[in-house]
């Protein structure tokens, strides 16, 4: 048995926190280490077990106090778990939204933007391409405490560019012009993503193109559109966002900059 393979009657499912990528999501007790846990579960006779395994492969092979770290799995029978750590206050997403996200400040959101950035350097070094970064693939967890979570969609690339196949599923609205368009996707993909998470983190939970449907936003994009500077949002934190969205992807800074960046 691998060492991150237990069994499953070790595991006590509590309360259900929301549907992911392949199946639902709990929070669970890990009775023989006595632990709070996150447990990914695919649904039965799900298709996606082949990324289901990819993920957990990708997640073995990373550690970063910035990332969501790996724990165990029950791989044998159904439902197959993946076990992570707990981050209490659940996705960025809904916390941005909560009484307490809305509490704020942009020095707190500078702060939780200058993690993600330090989590998605490290991928960088290592040519790893996210292709889903999000407010709702960020955990927050105690003293605003944000990692990199859901690499579902994670490749590792031996060259820059790494193209994907025709049907691969894309979330258009956090998706450079480049990959949404030709499935072309690298870490400067990611960067581009990056902004939009700070587009959501800056407007307290926004959707991004409000009100458009994917094909009048690649319009946009295409048209050089870029998203308004959200009110409250200081001038260059919104001049980042810009950087993270130029159209060349070579113009773009990288995440090792984001995260030195000073950002005040």
């Amino acid at each position: 048995m691998e060492p991150w393979e237990r069994p499953r009657e070790e595991f006590r499912l509590h309360k259900k926190l929301g549907e992911g990528h392949f199946g639902e999501v709990w929070e669970a007790l890990w009775t023989t280490e006595n632990k709070k846990v996150a447990i990914k579960t695919l649904k039965q006779a799900d298709t996606k077990q082949d990324e289901f395994v990819k993920e957990v492969q990708a997640l073995k092979s990373l550690h970063h106090p910035k990332l969501i770290q790996l724990l165990a799995m029950c791989s044998r029978g159904e439902p197959v778990y993946i076990v992570t750590e707990l981050m209490r206050k659940g996705s960025l997403k809904s916390y941005l939204a909560s009484a307490e996200g809305l509490m704020l400040t942009s020095a707190h959101l500078i702060y939780m933007g200058s993690q993600i950035a330090e989590g998605m350097a490290y991928l960088e070094d290592r040519n790893i391409v996210h292709r889903d970064l999000a407010a709702r693939n960020i955990l927050v967890g105690d003293d605003l405490v944000c990692k990199v979570a859901d690499f579902g969609l994670a490749r590792i690339i031996k060259d820059s560019v790494y193209t994907a196949s025709r049907n691969t599923k894309i979330p258009v609205r956090w998706t450079a012009p480049e990959a949404a368009i030709h499935q072309k996707f690298s870490v400067k993909s990611d960067v581009w993503s990056f902004g939009v998470l700070l587009y959501e983190m800056m407007s307290r939970g926004k959707m991004p193109y409000e009100g458009k449907n994917n094909k009048e936003v690649l319009d946009l994009l295409s048209s050089g559109f870029r998203l308004p500077c959200p009110t409250r949002c200081p001038q260059n934190i919104y001049r980042i966002m810009m950087d993270c969205w130029a159209a060349e992807p070579s113009k773009r800074p990288s995440f090792h900059a984001l995260h030195t960046h000073s950002w005040n």
